[in-house]
C-alpha cells in the first residue's frame, strides 16, 4: 500500500470484519429487545438511561452497516468502532462496580473477565478493518 488507500485484506481479516458486524448488528438489535438488561450498564450519574441504550444501539447496527456496506472507507469506520468501544467501556465498569447483573454477567469474576476481553475486542477491530495496517503504512512513510 503506497498511499492512504484503504488497505487489502486478508480472507481471515474479512471473515473476522464480516463476523464484527453480526456481532454489532445482533447486539444493537437487543438494546430494543432486552432494554432492561442494557441499561444495567448506563452508569447510574448518566441521566436518561433508556435513550443512552436506545441511542447507543441505533448507533451499534449503523456501526455493523457501515463496517461491511461502505469498503473505501473501511478502516476509518474501524477507527470509529474502536472509540465506539472506548466510550461504551464506562458502562461495562459501571455493571462491574455496581454488581448489576445483566448478560448472564451475575459474578464479580465474570463481569472482570468481561473487562479484560475490551481491548482484545478494540484490536480485532483495528485488525479486521486494515485500520492498524494503514496507520502503520503512514507512519513508515512519514519516517522515511
Amino acid at each position: 500500500m503506497d498511499d492512504d488507500r484503504t488497505p487489502t485484506l486478508s480472507p481471515a481479516q474479512t471473515a473476522a470484519r464480516w463476523g464484527l458486524a453480526v456481532f454489532l448488528c445482533i447486539a444493537g438489535i437487543g438494546h430494543f429487545v432486552s432494554r432492561d438488561a442494557f441499561a444495567a450498564q448506563v452508569p447510574p450519574a448518566l441521566p436518561f438511561p433508556d435513550f443512552i441504550v436506545i441511542s447507543s444501539g441505533i448507533v451499534e447496527i449503523a456501526l455493523a452497516f457501515a463496517l461491511v456496506g461502505f469498503p473505501q472507507y473501511r478502516a476509518q469506520v474501524g477507527w470509529t468502532v474502536a472509540v465506539f468501544f472506548v466510550l461504551v467501556f464506562p458502562g461495562n465498569l459501571a455493571q462491574f462496580f455496581t454488581r448489576a447483573d445483566a448478560f448472564g454477567l451475575d459474578t464479580d469474576l465474570a463481569r472482570g473477565i468481561r473487562l479484560l476481553f475490551q481491548p482484545l475486542l478494540i484490536a480485532w477491530v483495528l485488525w479486521c478493518t486494515g485500520a492498524w495496517q494503514q496507520w502503520r503504512a503512514r507512519r513508515a512513510r512519514e519516517t522515511r
